[in-house]
C-alpha cells in the first residue's frame, strides 16, 4: 500500500470546521438566550421550537462547507 504523504487540509474542511466550532461556543449561548425568553418562539409550536433551536448550529456548519471554494488535488504518481 502507498502512502499519501500530508495532504494540505481542504479549504472546505476548514469552513466548516470554523463555524462548528464558533456556533458550538457563540452562537449556542445566543440560542440559549432566544430559548430562555418565550415572547420570540411564541409563535412557534411547542415541538418545533427545540428541534429548530438544535438544527441551526447543524445547518450555519453545512452552509459553511457547501459555500467555501474545493481545494484544487494535485495528483502524484
Amino acid at each position: 500500500m502507498m502512502g499519501h504523504g500530508h495532504a494540505p487540509v481542504e479549504t472546505k474542511v476548514t469552513a466548516a470546521s470554523a463555524v462548528s466550532y464558533l456556533t458550538s461556543t457563540g452562537l449556542l449561548a445566543v440560542l440559549a438566550a432566544v430559548q430562555d425568553d418565550t415572547r420570540l418562539l411564541a409563535p412557534l409550536p411547542d415541538r418545533i421550537s427545540p428541534l429548530l433551536l438544535a438544527v441551526v448550529p447543524g445547518l450555519l456548519t453545512f452552509a459553511a462547507g457547501w459555500k467555501a471554494r474545493h481545494t484544487p488535488r494535485v495528483e502524484r504518481w
